[in-house]
């Protein structure tokens, strides 16, 4: 048996299972208090002894919603997995928000944008009708939800890792779409070394950025 101790609201990094069946176990009194990715399935709720099986070969991730620490049994060695997405890579990384310059450096960006969202991990131009959104290499979004829109992205490019409510999807083809339900649980993941993905993402609803209810958190992303 291996063990890993994940602290409070934190998670594994996000890994490639190896050639064996992989079994985890978790202490009855925190099974249900875990987020599961494992291979194309994000388990929220309910969560049974299938959901720790993983399959050779299959993408696996477990993120703690609680504020105490959490222990894992693994019955297979998993700390030479490979590791596709490292959510605290950057941690103690400085934060510098991105500049709209620096991403027009990069890529050619449409005129007739009223409104910018600067971050360190990501950024965003607004039009009238839909936004344009940079992901940074290695880096991701929250999983979160939203209370007052549906959502619908397209992937322009970079190949991401896509969360849509209980389906993960990977390395997700240029031009792939997503409707993204009000109340549905989503993320992003770029796991590039070096290119952004981007996304069009357009909405019904009220759009607000302040609706907005993260389920997972990584570095406390603002």
């Amino acid at each position: 048996m291996f063990f890993q101790i994940i602290a409070a609201g934190r998670s594994t990094y996000l890994k490639k299972n190896g050639k064996k069946e992989l079994k985890i176990s978790l202490s009855q009194n925190t099974i249900d208090d875990v987020i599961i990715l494992n291979g194309s399935s994000v388990i929220i709720e309910d969560l049974s002894n299938s959901d720790l099986i993983v399959k050779p070969n299959d993408y696996y991730m477990i993120i703690s919603k609680i504020s105490t620490e959490i222990e894992i049994t693994y019955s297979e060695d998993v700390f030479n997995h490979e590791i596709v997405f490292n959510p605290y890579k950057f941690e103690n990384s400085e934060k510098v928000n991105y500049k709209p310059e620096e991403i027009k450096h990069i890529f050619d960006i449409p005129e007739g944008y009223i409104e910018t969202l600067p971050k360190w991990y990501s950024f965003k131009f607004t039009y009238p009708s839909y936004n344009l959104i940079f992901v940074r290499p290695e880096l991701g979004i929250s999983i979160q939800s939203h209370n007052l829109r549906n959502e619908y992205w397209e992937i322009i490019e970079g190949e991401p890792i896509i969360i849509n409510g209980n389906d993960v999807h990977y390395f997700v083809k240029n031009g792939s779409k997503f409707e993204i339900p009000i109340g549905t649980l989503h993320s992003v993941i770029n796991p590039n070394q070096d290119k952004f993905v981007v996304l069009k993402e357009r909405w019904d609803g009220k759009f607000d950025e302040d609706d907005i209810t993260r389920e997972f958190n990584p570095n406390n992303y603002k």
